[in-house]
Protein backbone atom coordinates (compact mmCIF):
# COMPACT_ATOMS: atom_id res chain seq x y z
CA UNK A 1 0.00 0.00 0.00
CA UNK A 2 1.31 3.45 -0.86
CA UNK A 3 1.52 5.94 1.98
CA UNK A 4 1.83 9.71 1.87
CA UNK A 5 2.07 11.34 5.25
CA UNK A 6 1.13 9.95 8.63
CA UNK A 7 -1.94 7.73 8.44
CA UNK A 8 -2.51 8.28 4.72
CA UNK A 9 -3.85 5.25 2.88
CA UNK A 10 -3.47 4.97 -0.86
CA UNK A 11 -3.67 2.07 -3.29
CA UNK A 12 -2.47 2.04 -6.88
CA UNK A 13 -4.71 0.08 -9.26
CA UNK A 14 -3.86 -1.15 -12.75
CA UNK A 15 -6.62 -2.31 -15.12
CA UNK A 16 -5.71 -4.50 -18.07
CA UNK A 17 -7.89 -3.72 -21.08
CA UNK A 18 -7.28 -7.15 -22.54
CA UNK A 19 -7.01 -7.77 -26.26
CA UNK A 20 -8.75 -10.99 -27.29
CA UNK A 21 -6.35 -12.77 -29.67
CA UNK A 22 -5.62 -16.36 -30.69
CA UNK A 23 -3.16 -18.32 -28.57
CA UNK A 24 -1.38 -21.48 -29.62
CA UNK A 25 -1.28 -22.92 -26.09
CA UNK A 26 -2.05 -22.23 -22.44
CA UNK A 27 1.62 -21.41 -21.95
CA UNK A 28 1.40 -18.81 -24.73
CA UNK A 29 -1.64 -17.29 -23.00
CA UNK A 30 0.20 -17.15 -19.67
CA UNK A 31 3.14 -15.41 -21.32
CA UNK A 32 0.81 -12.56 -22.27
CA UNK A 33 -0.62 -12.47 -18.73
CA UNK A 34 2.87 -12.29 -17.24
CA UNK A 35 3.91 -9.51 -19.61
CA UNK A 36 0.94 -7.44 -18.43
CA UNK A 37 1.66 -8.17 -14.75
CA UNK A 38 5.32 -7.31 -15.11
CA UNK A 39 4.34 -4.02 -16.72
CA UNK A 40 1.94 -3.09 -13.91
CA UNK A 41 4.43 -4.20 -11.27
CA UNK A 42 6.97 -1.80 -12.80
CA UNK A 43 4.44 0.97 -12.08
CA UNK A 44 4.34 -0.26 -8.46
CA UNK A 45 0.67 -1.14 -8.63
CA UNK A 46 -0.94 -2.76 -5.61
CA UNK A 47 -3.66 -4.37 -7.72
CA UNK A 48 -3.81 -5.70 -11.27
CA UNK A 49 -7.27 -6.38 -12.69
CA UNK A 50 -8.11 -8.61 -15.67
CA UNK A 51 -11.50 -8.90 -17.42
CA UNK A 52 -14.24 -11.50 -17.27
CA UNK A 53 -13.54 -14.68 -19.29
CA UNK A 54 -10.18 -13.32 -20.46
CA UNK A 55 -9.08 -16.91 -21.16
CA UNK A 56 -11.90 -17.38 -23.72
CA UNK A 57 -9.55 -17.30 -26.77
CA UNK A 58 -8.21 -20.68 -25.62
CA UNK A 59 -11.44 -22.17 -26.97
CA UNK A 60 -9.79 -21.97 -30.39
CA UNK A 61 -7.49 -24.81 -29.26
CA UNK A 62 -10.46 -27.17 -29.77
CA UNK A 63 -12.28 -25.48 -32.68
CA UNK A 64 -14.54 -28.42 -33.57
CA UNK A 65 -16.39 -28.40 -30.24
CA UNK A 66 -19.74 -26.64 -29.99
CA UNK A 67 -20.06 -23.85 -27.43
CA UNK A 68 -21.44 -26.03 -24.60
CA UNK A 69 -18.53 -28.46 -24.72
CA UNK A 70 -15.99 -25.78 -25.62
CA UNK A 71 -16.73 -23.86 -22.41
CA UNK A 72 -16.21 -27.00 -20.35
CA UNK A 73 -12.98 -27.72 -22.17
CA UNK A 74 -11.92 -24.15 -21.40
CA UNK A 75 -12.75 -24.77 -17.74
CA UNK A 76 -10.33 -27.70 -17.70
CA UNK A 77 -7.45 -25.20 -17.98
CA UNK A 78 -8.65 -22.84 -15.23
CA UNK A 79 -7.00 -24.45 -12.20
CA UNK A 80 -3.61 -24.42 -13.91
CA UNK A 81 -4.14 -20.78 -14.94
CA UNK A 82 -5.07 -19.78 -11.38
CA UNK A 83 -2.01 -21.53 -9.98
CA UNK A 84 0.28 -19.84 -12.48
CA UNK A 85 -1.19 -16.37 -11.86
CA UNK A 86 -0.93 -16.87 -8.10
CA UNK A 87 2.77 -17.65 -8.52
CA UNK A 88 3.15 -14.48 -10.62
CA UNK A 89 1.37 -12.43 -7.94
CA UNK A 90 3.94 -13.58 -5.40
CA UNK A 91 6.87 -13.10 -7.77
CA UNK A 92 5.90 -9.60 -8.87
CA UNK A 93 4.52 -8.60 -5.45
CA UNK A 94 1.16 -7.50 -6.82
CA UNK A 95 -2.38 -8.50 -5.86
CA UNK A 96 -4.22 -9.85 -8.89
CA UNK A 97 -7.94 -9.90 -9.65
CA UNK A 98 -7.58 -12.73 -12.15
CA UNK A 99 -10.64 -11.63 -14.09
CA UNK A 100 -13.06 -14.51 -14.15
CA UNK A 101 -12.63 -18.06 -15.31
CA UNK A 102 -15.04 -20.95 -15.89
CA UNK A 103 -14.78 -23.69 -13.27
CA UNK A 104 -16.64 -26.97 -12.97
CA UNK A 105 -17.66 -28.11 -9.49
CA UNK A 106 -19.77 -31.21 -8.88
CA UNK A 107 -20.50 -31.40 -12.64
CA UNK A 108 -21.84 -27.82 -12.63
CA UNK A 109 -20.29 -24.90 -14.48
CA UNK A 110 -19.64 -21.63 -12.65
CA UNK A 111 -18.09 -18.28 -13.56
CA UNK A 112 -15.50 -17.55 -10.85
CA UNK A 113 -13.54 -14.40 -10.06
CA UNK A 114 -10.22 -15.20 -8.37
CA UNK A 115 -8.26 -12.89 -6.10
CA UNK A 116 -4.59 -13.88 -5.89
CA UNK A 117 -2.96 -12.18 -2.91
CA UNK A 118 0.68 -11.30 -3.29
CA UNK A 119 1.42 -13.51 -0.28
CA UNK A 120 0.11 -16.57 -2.17
CA UNK A 121 -3.39 -16.85 -0.74
CA UNK A 122 -6.24 -17.33 -3.25
CA UNK A 123 -9.90 -16.38 -2.72
CA UNK A 124 -12.92 -16.81 -5.01
CA UNK A 125 -16.22 -15.12 -5.79
CA UNK A 126 -18.73 -16.79 -8.09
CA UNK A 127 -20.93 -14.79 -10.42
CA UNK A 128 -24.36 -14.85 -8.78
CA UNK A 129 -26.41 -13.84 -11.82
CA UNK A 130 -25.49 -15.61 -15.07
CA UNK A 131 -26.91 -13.74 -18.04
CA UNK A 132 -29.73 -15.32 -20.06
CA UNK A 133 -27.21 -16.10 -22.80
CA UNK A 134 -24.78 -17.78 -20.38
CA UNK A 135 -27.56 -19.95 -19.03
CA UNK A 136 -28.94 -20.85 -22.45
CA UNK A 137 -25.64 -21.46 -24.28
CA UNK A 138 -23.46 -22.90 -21.50
CA UNK A 139 -25.87 -23.97 -18.74
CA UNK A 140 -23.95 -21.64 -16.43
CA UNK A 141 -24.99 -21.80 -12.78
CA UNK A 142 -25.13 -18.91 -10.33
CA UNK A 143 -23.12 -18.91 -7.10
CA UNK A 144 -24.76 -18.81 -3.67
CA UNK A 145 -22.30 -16.83 -1.54
CA UNK A 146 -21.05 -13.25 -1.32
CA UNK A 147 -17.86 -12.33 0.47
CA UNK A 148 -15.56 -9.47 1.31
CA UNK A 149 -11.79 -9.92 1.03
CA UNK A 150 -9.21 -8.42 3.35
CA UNK A 151 -6.25 -7.42 1.20
CA UNK A 152 -3.07 -5.76 2.37
CA UNK A 153 -4.55 -2.50 1.06
CA UNK A 154 -7.87 -2.74 2.84
CA UNK A 155 -11.15 -4.54 2.39
CA UNK A 156 -12.35 -5.14 -1.15
CA UNK A 157 -15.14 -6.95 -3.00
CA UNK A 158 -15.51 -8.53 -6.44
CA UNK A 159 -18.62 -8.74 -8.61
CA UNK A 160 -18.60 -10.07 -12.15
CA UNK A 161 -20.21 -7.95 -14.87
CA UNK A 162 -24.01 -8.47 -14.68
CA UNK A 163 -23.87 -8.74 -10.87
CA UNK A 164 -23.14 -5.02 -10.55
CA UNK A 165 -26.55 -4.32 -12.10
CA UNK A 166 -28.16 -5.64 -8.90
CA UNK A 167 -27.69 -2.83 -6.34
CA UNK A 168 -28.36 -5.08 -3.36
CA UNK A 169 -24.98 -6.83 -3.76
CA UNK A 170 -22.68 -3.76 -3.60
CA UNK A 171 -24.83 -2.42 -0.75
CA UNK A 172 -24.26 -5.61 1.25
CA UNK A 173 -20.52 -5.44 0.53
CA UNK A 174 -20.37 -1.75 1.47
CA UNK A 175 -22.10 -2.46 4.76
CA UNK A 176 -19.27 -4.94 5.43
CA UNK A 177 -16.76 -2.14 5.02
CA UNK A 178 -15.26 -2.47 1.52
CA UNK A 179 -13.42 0.50 0.03
CA UNK A 180 -12.91 -0.85 -3.51
CA UNK A 181 -15.23 -2.96 -5.65
CA UNK A 182 -13.60 -4.73 -8.59
CA UNK A 183 -15.85 -5.56 -11.57
CA UNK A 184 -14.33 -7.70 -14.34
CA UNK A 185 -16.69 -7.49 -17.33
CA UNK A 186 -17.20 -8.73 -20.86
CA UNK A 187 -19.75 -7.00 -23.12
CA UNK A 188 -20.46 -7.44 -26.82
CA UNK A 189 -22.32 -4.19 -27.52
CA UNK A 190 -22.20 -0.58 -26.48
CA UNK A 191 -25.64 -0.93 -24.91
CA UNK A 192 -24.43 -3.84 -22.81
CA UNK A 193 -21.35 -1.90 -21.78
CA UNK A 194 -23.41 1.13 -20.82
CA UNK A 195 -25.58 -0.99 -18.53
CA UNK A 196 -22.48 -2.17 -16.68
CA UNK A 197 -20.80 1.25 -16.69
CA UNK A 198 -23.73 3.34 -15.48
CA UNK A 199 -24.71 0.82 -12.82
CA UNK A 200 -21.09 0.66 -11.62
CA UNK A 201 -20.90 4.44 -11.38
CA UNK A 202 -24.17 4.54 -9.46
CA UNK A 203 -22.81 1.90 -7.05
CA UNK A 204 -19.72 4.06 -6.41
CA UNK A 205 -21.80 7.14 -5.66
CA UNK A 206 -24.53 5.57 -3.55
CA UNK A 207 -22.14 3.41 -1.49
CA UNK A 208 -19.27 5.92 -1.25
CA UNK A 209 -16.66 3.48 -2.61
CA UNK A 210 -14.34 3.19 -5.59
CA UNK A 211 -15.53 0.88 -8.38
CA UNK A 212 -12.98 -0.49 -10.85
CA UNK A 213 -14.09 -1.88 -14.24
CA UNK A 214 -11.77 -4.01 -16.39
CA UNK A 215 -12.97 -5.25 -19.78
CA UNK A 216 -11.75 -6.92 -22.93
CA UNK A 217 -11.62 -5.67 -26.51
CA UNK A 218 -10.98 -7.08 -29.97
CA UNK A 219 -13.04 -9.38 -32.15
CA UNK A 220 -12.29 -13.01 -32.99
CA UNK A 221 -14.50 -14.27 -35.83
CA UNK A 222 -13.13 -17.77 -35.16
CA UNK A 223 -15.38 -17.90 -32.07
CA UNK A 224 -19.07 -17.05 -32.20
CA UNK A 225 -19.00 -15.76 -28.62
CA UNK A 226 -16.12 -13.37 -29.44
CA UNK A 227 -17.13 -12.16 -32.87
CA UNK A 228 -18.17 -8.73 -31.51
CA UNK A 229 -16.97 -6.88 -28.41
CA UNK A 230 -17.17 -3.43 -26.86
CA UNK A 231 -15.09 -2.42 -23.85
CA UNK A 232 -13.84 0.62 -21.99
CA UNK A 233 -12.19 0.11 -18.60
CA UNK A 234 -12.79 2.80 -15.99
CA UNK A 235 -12.45 3.69 -12.32
CA UNK A 236 -15.28 5.54 -10.56
CA UNK A 237 -15.39 7.45 -7.27
CA UNK A 238 -18.02 9.07 -5.05
CA UNK A 239 -19.35 12.36 -6.39
CA UNK A 240 -18.39 15.03 -3.90
CA UNK A 241 -15.82 17.74 -3.21
CA UNK A 242 -12.32 16.32 -3.25
CA UNK A 243 -13.11 13.73 -5.94
CA UNK A 244 -13.04 14.27 -9.73
CA UNK A 245 -15.79 16.61 -10.88
CA UNK A 246 -17.40 13.88 -13.01
CA UNK A 247 -16.74 11.10 -10.45
CA UNK A 248 -14.44 9.38 -12.98
CA UNK A 249 -10.95 8.80 -11.61
CA UNK A 250 -9.69 7.43 -14.92
CA UNK A 251 -10.98 5.78 -18.08
CA UNK A 252 -9.32 4.05 -21.00
CA UNK A 253 -9.82 4.72 -24.68
CA UNK A 254 -12.60 2.41 -25.85
CA UNK A 255 -11.82 -0.72 -27.86
CA UNK A 256 -8.02 -0.59 -27.86
CA UNK A 257 -5.52 -2.70 -25.95
CA UNK A 258 -4.08 -0.68 -23.07
CA UNK A 259 -3.59 -0.50 -19.32
CA UNK A 260 -5.18 2.01 -16.97
CA UNK A 261 -3.28 3.04 -13.82
CA UNK A 262 -4.66 5.24 -11.06
CA UNK A 263 -3.92 6.13 -7.45
CA UNK A 264 -6.88 5.78 -5.09
CA UNK A 265 -6.95 7.80 -1.88
CA UNK A 266 -8.78 5.57 0.59
CA UNK A 267 -8.78 8.17 3.37
CA UNK A 268 -11.03 10.36 1.23
CA UNK A 269 -13.71 7.69 1.46
CA UNK A 270 -13.77 7.83 5.26
CA UNK A 271 -13.98 11.62 5.10
CA UNK A 272 -16.84 11.75 2.59
CA UNK A 273 -18.82 9.20 4.61
CA UNK A 274 -18.73 11.36 7.74
CA UNK A 275 -18.53 14.93 6.43
CA UNK A 276 -19.47 14.92 2.75
CA UNK A 277 -22.08 17.17 1.14
CA UNK A 278 -24.42 14.19 1.48
CA UNK A 279 -23.87 11.11 3.64
CA UNK A 280 -25.68 8.19 2.09
CA UNK A 281 -24.60 5.62 4.64
CA UNK A 282 -25.33 7.77 7.69
CA UNK A 283 -28.61 9.13 6.33
CA UNK A 284 -30.08 5.79 5.25
CA UNK A 285 -33.44 5.21 6.97
CA UNK A 286 -32.69 1.87 8.55
CA UNK A 287 -35.78 2.32 10.70
CA UNK A 288 -37.84 2.00 7.50
CA UNK A 289 -35.94 -0.41 5.22
CA UNK A 290 -32.92 -2.67 5.08
CA UNK A 291 -31.23 -5.35 2.97
CA UNK A 292 -30.26 -8.74 4.37
CA UNK A 293 -28.49 -11.78 2.94
CA UNK A 294 -30.58 -14.98 2.94
CA UNK A 295 -28.77 -16.93 0.21
CA UNK A 296 -27.50 -19.79 2.37
CA UNK A 297 -31.04 -20.75 3.29
CA UNK A 298 -31.86 -21.34 -0.39
CA UNK A 299 -28.98 -23.71 -1.06
CA UNK A 300 -31.09 -26.87 -1.12
CA UNK A 301 -33.75 -25.31 -3.32
CA UNK A 302 -31.19 -24.05 -5.82
CA UNK A 303 -29.54 -27.45 -6.01
CA UNK A 304 -32.84 -29.12 -6.93
CA UNK A 305 -33.20 -26.86 -9.96
CA UNK A 306 -29.77 -27.62 -11.40
CA UNK A 307 -29.11 -30.04 -14.20
CA UNK A 308 -26.07 -31.73 -12.61
CA UNK A 309 -23.92 -30.92 -15.63
CA UNK A 310 -26.10 -32.60 -18.24
CA UNK A 311 -26.44 -30.83 -21.50
CA UNK A 312 -29.93 -29.26 -21.85
CA UNK A 313 -32.21 -31.61 -23.74
CA UNK A 314 -30.03 -34.64 -23.06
Amino acid sequence: MKKQGIGARQARVGCVQWQMRPFVSVANFLQQVEWQLASLASYRCDFAVFPEFFSAPLMTLTPKLDTWYAMRELASHSQAIIGAISAMAVHYKINVVAGSLPLVSDHRLFNIACFCHRDGKIEHQAKLHPTPGEKADWDMQGGISLQTIDSDCGRIGMLICYDVEFPELPRLLAEQGIDILFVPFWTDSRQGYQRVRYCAQARAIENEIYVVLAGSVGCMPQLACLDVQYGQSAIFSPSDIGFPHDAIVAEATANVETVLVAELDLDKLAKVRTSGSVRNSQDRRRDLYRISWVGAADKQGIAKKRTAGKRPGK
